[in-house]
């Protein structure tokens, strides 16, 4: 019952969550706070594609907005049973959090990947990713930062921001798989209750 009532506030979650990925993923393309031109500065591929903007952005927001919209509908009918009608509703939510979980999941899989492989940064060797051969152990070796000499404090930047995106992703993760259970357990008893009604059981 907990879960049921609960389904309906988990869409209103992914607003929020949506909105900050949105603004940390463009905080990304202004290292240390600061616009660099674009010569100096050359942008990763996840950061040019879009990926985090998109994904668990704009895409994860549209979803909410719908899953919300289908949640406070009072005038959408799909058939005349209201059980009916219900039940259809939460198969339509069950695709659309699943959908969800793929987006906020493959969000999850490209920050993680990104912060693995380390900013690119210009260095002695000119602009490159000088930490991608470290596997991620540059996280925890705090002198080779220094190697990073353009843009100032990139590597510190990076870290921070691609974990709160991390974070917002995972927790978008946790939120659509919730949903799917909450939309899973409506569906089943009210078909169940439709059987019941129709004295099929």
């Amino acid at each position: 019952m907990a879960l049921e009532t609960c389904g309906n506030c988990l869409s209103c979650l992914l607003v929020p969550l949506a909105l900050w990925s949105i603004v940390v993923n463009i905080l990304l393309y202004f290292p240390n706070g600061k616009a660099l031109p674009a010569a100096s500065y050359q942008l990763p591929n996840h950061e040019w594609y879009f990926e985090g903007i998109c994904f668990s952005g704009v895409m994860i927001l549209l979803l909410a907005v719908i899953l919300i919209t289908l949640e406070c509908s009072v005038f959408y009918r799909c058939c005349q049973s209201e059980s009916c009608n219900k039940t259809y509703r939460s198969f339509i939510s069950i695709v659309l959090a699943l959908l969800g979980i793929a987006f906020s999941g493959y969000s999850c899989i490209i920050f993680t990947l990104h912060l693995i492989q380390g900013p690119s940064c210009n260095s002695s060797s000119g602009w490159n990713y000088i930490f991608k051969d470290t596997a991620g152990g540059y996280l925890t070796d705090y002198p080779a930062w220094s190697k990073c000499t353009e843009p100032p404090n990139i590597v510190e930047w990076n870290i921070i921001l691609l974990s709160i995106l991390i974070a917002l992703s995972g927790l978008q993760l946790i939120i659509c798989i919730l949903k799917v259970a909450a939309e899973l357990k409506r569906t089943l008893c009210g078909t169940y209750s439709v059987f019941v009604q129709a004295g099929i059981l």
